[in-house]
């Protein structure tokens, strides 16, 4: 298996322009959810899982930068990190380019997301397998900007 999931892409549709001209903020998140579904189903989260095990990936905490404007008609790529992954949780950022990775990312997303039984309405643990891919996959280095958070404004 890869040390790395696979880059997700998508193109910047005409809807979801906004009154400024460019892409509005509900759908860099839109297509960062579009990533953490390919990711999900990448380490056997998908689909089939939902419905085999009644268990599927909740995101908890989410926290978003928008660094630069992206206009309509562009093509995205969003590169997925997993930070860390414990019995339950999963720490996780997204990084989202315009064309390829390269240069700054023009928005990024740390995720915590917890692996919940749907049918108990609670937290449960990871299978094994999943735990352990998702272990083969925590990058040694975060990136510089994970873990910050907002500062109080005076």
């Amino acid at each position: 298996m890869s040390d790395r999931l696979p880059d997700f892409q998508q193109t910047v549709r005409p809807e979801w322009i906004d009154y400024n001209g460019h892409m509005s903020e509900a759908f860099y998140v839109l297509v960062f959810g579009h990533a953490t579904d390919m990711m999900m189903a990448e380490t056997g989260l998908g689909s089939g899982y939902r419905e085999r095990t009644g268990c599927s990936l909740y995101t908890v905490e989410a926290h978003v930068r928008y660094l630069r404007e992206v206009e309509e008609g562009a093509e995205l790529t969003v590169r997925t990190r997993v930070l860390g992954v414990d019995s339950k949780k999963l720490r996780f950022t997204h990084e989202m380019y315009v064309g390829e990775v390269d240069g700054d990312p023009v928005a990024t997303t740390e995720l915590l997301g917890v692996h919940v039984d749907q049918g108990a309405g609670g937290s449960a643990p990871f299978p094994d397998e999943v735990r352990d891919r998702f272990r083969e996959l925590v990058e040694k280095e975060p990136p510089a900007w994970a873990g910050r958070s907002i500062r109080a404004v005076a």
